[in-house]
């Protein structure tokens, strides 16, 4: 019976060391850079010649770094009871309540939706 017990350890580990060398194989695979995607290719490469060059991947990079910096500023906006730059735990608390809060009107807008429909698609 211990003679088995060990066979089905030794074949578990062997699964599990298996798995891992899979997983770490795909996650290296996934780690390839990637190129733009179809959208930021159709809105940044003004010389239409299907990638962007140097000077198109800053223009991205910027805009998208500007979008960054607004939707930052946005939150504080909204959120930064105190104006002191920064989103502390009660802050974070009431922005988290509302997120709840839009979710279960989204949620509830559906279902009226749904069952405004006849519960039909």
């Amino acid at each position: 019976m211990k003679h088995h017990m060990v066979r089905y350890v030794l074949t578990g580990l062997l699964a599990l060391a298996f798995g891992f060398s899979v997983a770490v194989a795909q996650d290296d695979e996934g780690k390839k850079e990637k190129g733009p995607s179809k959208a930021d290719l159709k809105k940044y490469d003004a010389n239409r010649d299907g990638t962007l060059d140097e000077a198109e991947m800053a223009t991205m990079k910027a805009a998208k770094e500007a979008q960054k910096a607004a939707a930052k500023q946005e939150r504080l906006d909204k959120y930064d009871a105190n104006q002191d730059g920064k989103i502390n735990k009660n802050e974070s608390a009431t922005e988290k309540a509302d997120k709840a809060a839009a979710a279960e009107a989204k949620k509830a807008a559906r279902e009226a939706k749904k069952a405004g429909a006849g519960g039909k698609k």
